[in-house]
């Protein structure tokens, strides 16, 4: 993980446009019933054991709930889902035990697996989320402004009644 600061500079050249296009998700989550607190994010965490914990969630049934918390924790309350305390106290409210969620994530189980399906969509070149693949073969990642969207959209419509 890294300082927030540091990664919006990584990720989108800059606080400015870091501000416009967290202020565009903002306001579709708001209209959807969704609340994003981008300011409350201190640290970008590294989401390797988060994805880990999702996946041994999953062999109880609780992915799900898992994967909403996680969302909820992060993008509502600024948590850092990097460290294993922050995912215990997750996993222990979506009703896991979390003493086997500890002892989990002290292990290495999964860590390939999670490493694996980053590289599989690496190569595919999907490098964030969301990721919009449309047509087939045009892919958009990340976070970006509509106008960017609305473009694709515009020309996979154009090549689709080209045909």
């Amino acid at each position: 993980g890294m300082a927030r600061p540091d990664y919006v500079i990584r990720k989108f050249g800059g606080e400015d446009r870091a501000r416009r296009l967290y202020g565009s998700i903002a306001e579709i989550g708001r209209a959807e019933g969704v609340l994003f607190r981008f300011d409350r994010i201190r640290r970008t965490p590294n989401s390797v054991d988060a994805h880990r914990l999702v996946r041994w969630a999953g062999r109880f049934g609780r992915a799900d709930a898992v994967v909403e918390a996680l969302l909820s924790a992060y993008f509502t309350d600024g948590r850092d889902i990097g460290d294993s305390a922050v995912l215990v106290a997750i996993a222990s409210a979506c009703g896991l035990d979390p003493s086997a969620a500890r002892q989990f994530l002290a292990g290495e189980d999964d860590v390939d697996s999670v490493h694996a399906d980053n590289l599989r969509a690496h190569r595919l070149g999907i490098n964030g989320v969301p990721c919009f693949v449309i047509g087939g073969h045009h892919a958009i990642a990340g976070a970006q402004e509509p106008e960017v969207i609305e473009r694709l959209l515009d020309v996979a419509t154009i090549e689709a009644t080209e045909f």
